[in-house]
């Protein structure tokens, strides 16, 4: 079985943006969880590796596309 690929380094940045953008609109890390059923703090301490639909998921909650989260990472 072969190993899941981690960047670690990534996962940082892609954590601090989602914390950030939560942050921004004043949502809590509940409140998250009740809209999309996804578990933010997990995410947001940067030790999950979350998949390109999570991600795709999180970025519709807040009004984002992909390539504009990625702009700063």
């Amino acid at each position: 079985m072969r190993k899941q690929r981690c960047n670690q380094e990534l996962l940082t940045k892609i954590a601090r943006k989602i914390k950030q953008l939560r942050e921004e609109k004043g949502i809590s890390q509940d409140t998250f969880y009740i809209d999309t059923d996804i578990h933010i703090a997990r995410i947001e301490l940067g030790k999950v590796n979350i998949t390109v639909s999570t991600l795709k998921d999180i970025c519709d909650y807040f009004s984002i596309n992909l390539s504009d989260f990625f702009k700063d990472i």
